[in-house]
């Protein structure tokens, strides 16, 4: 790749950004914030297949496709090594999706 101005400003703020969140409070807190959305994607997700009843058991098959594939993602790479800040979000949203998912149920069967 050539190595153009936009292209040196694009790699000048990907590399700020990862050193912003070299700090250990910033990265919780995206983790946190990754976490949130995912409980509340899970909410979204579990209240509008709800409403329609049509595509239960196909939004049903998409979402364990799409957790299998981002467990593969986060799960390939060797437990020693350390994981990058954008598999270890995608990891905490699958984490906050499926929790909430377990809670509607709960709720469900109350």
């Amino acid at each position: 790749m050539q190595n153009t101005r936009l292209n040196s400003l694009f790699d000048l703020i990907v590399r700020n950004i990862a050193q912003w969140f070299l700090n250990p409070w910033r990265r919780i807190s995206l983790l946190i914030i990754s976490f949130l959305f995912g409980f509340l994607m899970g909410t979204v997700t579990s209240t509008t297949t709800g409403q329609r009843a049509e595509l239960d058991i196909v939004v049903a098959g998409f979402l364990v496709f799409l957790t299998e594939v981002s467990s593969r993602i986060v799960y390939r790479r060797p437990p020693k090594q350390q994981r990058v800040l954008w598999v270890e979000s995608l990891n905490y949203f699958k984490v906050g999706f499926i929790y909430n998912l377990f809670v509607e149920a709960f709720k469900l069967g109350s």
